[in-house]
């Protein structure tokens, strides 16, 4: 089995694939067998069944791994929606033994094995018949630790910090922050970084500026 780790973020649109990607990039680059899982996917442009434009695409085209889209994802639709709200419109039903099914197969194809999630950490997958199924549960099921990508402007560190606490009251492990649109001439950036660290007593273990093409990780960022 490969070692994992769960990409969440304190919201929608903070970065996670951009993040990701270089994440998966720096991995291959390094010379270590790095795949890309996404269990679920919106927003997508496909044609006859292929992904034409998706999160999917952007990674596996620039960490260049050796797949199509199409193989690193279990459920995709094409309005940018909830997950559970995307499955709703197309009369589809997102079974979690698919996800797990392949999310064990990806595991067997790599050594290490980047997850990104939709959406934040309460994203829902499944609410119906009384289910209250959201991303939290996939990520214990998968039994990983978690990043969280978090925007480094206005407001980060209180979005950041409900994201921990939600995450420790939920039994999560968090390996580290990762602050996306970072600016280190700005002093309100800076200071984010260091609140972030000091109130949730977890390390900032990256900054990512705006069309960075490479990313300095701590080391051991993977764990067994």
């Amino acid at each position: 089995m490969s070692k994992n780790i769960f990409i969440t973020a304190t919201g929608t649109d903070v970065g996670k694939t951009y993040v990701s990607a270089l994440i998966v990039k720096k991995m291959s680059e390094a010379g270590y067998n790095c795949g890309y899982f996404k269990p679920v996917l919106s927003g997508v442009e496909e044609n006859e069944g292929k992904l034409t434009s998706s999160d999917c695409n952007y990674v596996v085209d620039t960490a260049k791994i050796p797949v199509t889209a199409e193989e690193c994802v279990s459920y995709w639709w094409k309005e940018a929606v909830s997950p559970h709200l995307a499955a709703q419109r197309k009369s589809e039903e997102i079974k979690i033994a698919k996800i797990r099914k392949d999310f064990e197969e990806a595991s067997k194809k790599y050594d290490y094995l980047l997850i990104e999630g939709a959406g934040g950490i309460t994203c829902p997958l499944r609410l119906e018949n009384g289910e209250k199924y959201l991303l939290k549960d996939l990520i214990k099921e998968f039994n990983t630790g978690i990043i969280i990508i978090a925007d480094a402007g206005l407001g980060t560190i209180n979005s950041t910090l409900l994201t921990v606490e939600y995450a420790n009251n939920n039994g999560i492990k968090i390996e580290g922050i990762i602050l996306n649109n970072f600016r280190p001439d700005s002093f309100m950036h800076q200071d984010n970084l260091k609140q972030v660290e000091y109130l949730t007593g977890i390390k900032v273990v990256a900054t990512v500026e705006k069309e960075q093409k490479d990313i300095t990780l701590l080391k051991d960022l993977f764990k067994e």
